[in-house]
């Protein structure tokens, strides 16, 4: 995670960019050159290009991009729509009189300003009949902007809204930082003084600490553990620990890695700093549902530039020759299985279905992927209610701290500018709210089950019990009862057998986990990886974080290849930079055993 102030750099590897044109797309059951033949001609660059790129979300997609401009011939395939859980979902028989179907999304589509693999991305995407990129759908709003509704009429608010309340100067000493931090804090009376004081220790503890140490004591420590909530009031946990993980990434305090929470709340950090000092504003959203404003033109470019996309076509397996993969086992949408050869394969599914691919001779042949089983997925998925009067709800971003689901929610038409009714739905509908739900484990306020035991209707009388109990707890009606015209459940969610199943979780950093994941390039020469469970340096199941999957794995391909283009560009995380000698010193004291300066309990 990469955020700066203004006069800054950003670090990253930088490269040239070079583009080559494409012979065409590689078809079903192509066949290979000789593994003899493919050495001898590499000396002078690949001239086997063909790749099978398996999964269509934003890291296949990224792959597909980087290849593409190099000269390779790609075919993406996957098993439902282009874009992964970053698609827009429309609902089925909405759209009535021309209008398009009521458009659904996985949950909330936020991005913040250090995501820069996926910006660089969107700088590289025109739109259609004007001089803009896909960038330019981007509206970035201030950290102030969201709002943290608390139920019980408790006064609303997160450590994170204090972005206008101190210079940013003050934050670059570990001891202006613990002031700023304390004061944050005790706004409101957030938590009490001594705890105040006990969490700005620990913020300072993790952002002086050493890689050496990030990687070797805070990867096996829960964020639970390193902020001591066990000994703290329940105040201090909603907000410090719970709160903090699983409203902004999902991840359970108990279990999730301070190494990758720490990270994150660095990157959050610096974007703060960065916003403060003129910069970019910490938070974005699109201007549209995400296939219209992203998704469908990056495609539409791709297939410009000779990549073919086959979505309904499922992988089923690998073919194995030898030490190299012989073919991809494709599903066809009409029944059957044909093998699918390619010089080079890409695979981008997700960490459940891609460890399930791993067949005993890839196991064996590579047997990193092997722990991939020891890898935890979780639950994020969304839900969107469409309503008959416009909504006002602050800024329209908001995240629900006391909610047990862990609710966040984006008012659409706060940053489509979109005539609504026109162009969606009946006519009757004027707009969308879409909310992630993040925590499908604890029980509701409504029906006392978690999400997971909940049928789909129960979801989302929940779901809403949940909202009404913080936006409407001081005597405010923010949502009214009866104006909800229709809603949808991320169709990945499915009722069997008296509980729910997802069809599409994602990864989730727990401790001790950056060892059981696998890096970009396999140890079978022609298979590469491209999604977030890759080793990264952003290291969260993110768009992000997919993005630069397929930047790495779109390298090491090239590297494989002998292609003498220009890499894809990589950015790197970056810390506060006169904190540089204490993290140094940090470095030497974990070396010899000893406690970060900072580290007091």
């Amino acid at each position: 995670m990469t955020a700066r102030f203004r006069n800054s750099a950003v670090t990253r590897r930088t490269v040239l960019r070079g583009a080559a044109g494409l012979a065409g797309a590689a078809g079903l059951a192509a066949t290979a050159a000789p593994a003899g033949a493919q050495d001898t001609r590499r000396r002078n660059g690949p001239s086997r290009n063909t790749v099978a790129v398996l999964g269509a979300g934003i890291g296949g997609l990224t792959a597909a991009h980087e290849l593409a401009e190099r000269g390779f011939e790609v075919t993406v395939f996957d098993r439902k729509e282009l874009g992964g859980k970053s698609r827009t979902i429309p609902l089925p028989g909405t759209g009535i009189d021309g209008r398009a179907p009521l458009p659904g999304e996985h949950g909330a589509r936020g991005f913040t300003s250090f995501y820069h693999h996926v910006h660089d991305t969107m700088r590289r995407i025109p739109l259609p009949g004007t001089r803009n990129t896909v960038y330019d759908n981007l509206l970035p709003f201030s950290v102030n902007d969201p709002r943290y509704p608390r139920a019980g009429n408790l006064p609303d608010g997160f450590p994170l809204m204090f972005g206008f309340y101190f210079d940013p100067k003050q934050a670059l000493t570990p001891e202006g930082l613990q002031r700023i931090l304390i004061e944050v804090f005790l706004k409101n009376n957030l938590v009490p003084l001594p705890e105040a004081i006990h969490m700005a220790g620990r913020v300072v503890t993790y952002l002086t600490s050493s890689e050496e140490r990030r990687f070797g004591q805070w990867e096996h420590v829960s964020w639970w553990d390193f902020v001591g909530a066990a000994h703290r009031s329940a105040q201090f946990q909603a907000l410090a620990a719970t709160g903090l993980t699983r409203a902004l990434v999902a991840a359970k305090e108990y279990v999730a890695s301070t190494r990758t929470m720490g990270n994150m709340m660095e990157g959050f950090f610096l974007a703060l700093l960065q916003e403060l000092a003129g910069g970019p504003k910490v938070y974005e959203v699109l201007n549209g549902p995400t296939n219209e404003a992203w998704l469908d033109p990056w495609i539409s470019m791709l297939s410009e530039m000779g990549v073919r996309f086959l979505p309904g076509h499922a992988l089923d397996g690998f073919a194995v020759t030898g030490d190299r993969i012989d073919g991809a086992r494709i599903r066809k949408p009409g029944g059957g299985t044909e093998l699918h050869r390619a010089d080079w394969y890409v695979c981008a599914v997700p960490t459940d279905r891609a460890r399930r691919l791993w067949s005993p001779e890839i196991r064996a042949l590579d047997p990193d992927l092997a722990r991939m089983d020891e890898l935890s997925v979780d639950w994020m998925n969304g839900m969107q209610m469409f309503v008959t009067e416009k909504l006002e709800l602050g800024a329209g971003y908001n995240i629900y701290l006391d909610a047990p689901w862990r609710l966040t929610s984006y008012s659409q038409r706060a940053f489509w500018n979109v005539d609504y009714a026109a162009k969606y739905g009946d006519g009757t509908v004027v707009d969308g709210l879409t909310i992630d739900i993040a925590d499908w484990d604890t029980p509701g306020i409504l029906f006392g089950k978690t999400a997971k035991h909940c049928t789909r209707e129960e979801i989302y009388q929940e779901t809403w019990a949940q909202l009404t109990a913080a936006l409407n707890d001081d005597g405010r009606i923010q949502l009214k009862d009866g104006i909800v015209r229709d809603w949808l459940l991320d169709p990945g969610i499915s009722w069997q057998d008296g509980e729910n199943q997802n069809d599409e979780p994602l990864l989730v950093n727990t401790i001790g986990s950056w060892a059981a994941r696998p890096t970009a390039h396999t140890r079978i020469p022609n298979l590469f990886l491209a999604a977030d469970y890759v080793k990264t340096n952003f290291d969260l199941a993110t768009m992000e974080g997919a993005n630069e999957a397929g930047r790495t794995a779109a390298n090491a391909l090239l590297d494989a290849a002998g292609s003498p283009a220009a890499r894809a560009q990589l950015f790197t995380r970056e810390a506060i930079p006169g904190f540089q000698p204490l993290r140094d010193m940090d470095a030497a004291r974990y070396r010899a055993g000893q406690p970060n300066l900072f580290d007091i309990g």
